[in-house]
């Protein structure tokens, strides 16, 4: 039995399915100095399987980004081995930064300073945002 010790602060990231905790792993924390476990297919009653993430000494996590990854997510916040806040992830309806725009002649591509903005335009099956600057309609793809 693989047993995993609970943490005294930092963030557990709960209920990610299966496959996609490793995608959450290499996106977010692939460059922390914090320790990480990353527990992978875990049996769960709600999923089947699941995976979860741990870090120590981290408060923060980006919910939108999750949330584009996977909408069953929930971050567990532990501040002195209590749980102090649970916070569920949700697709955002509105992206700055953190996924490219597919039009190759956006301004986004090109301008340090144009920072792509995304509103989301339809959520049925496949995630798609239409660019605040060359309105193109863009695929979320992790």
């Amino acid at each position: 039995m693989l047993e995993v010790k609970g943490i005294e602060n930092g963030i557990v990231i709960d209920h990610i399915n299966a496959g996609n905790g490793l995608k959450i792993f290499n996106l977010l924390f692939s460059e922390t100095e914090q320790p990480v476990v990353l527990l992978m297919n875990v049996k769960s009653e709600l999923l089947g399987r699941k995976d979860i993430i741990k870090i120590e000494n981290t408060k923060e996590v980006d919910l939108n980004l999750l949330g584009l990854i996977d909408q069953n997510i929930t971050v567990n916040v532990i501040e002195n081995n209590q749980l102090k806040n649970k916070l569920k992830a949700t697709i955002p309806r509105v992206i700055k930064g953190g996924i490219k725009c597919q039009n190759p002649r956006c301004i986004t591509h090109t301008d340090d300073y144009a920072i792509p903005e995304f509103t989301l335009v339809k959520a049925n099956g496949k995630l798609e945002y239409e660019c605040s600057y060359c309105e193109e309609i863009t695929v979320y793809k992790l």
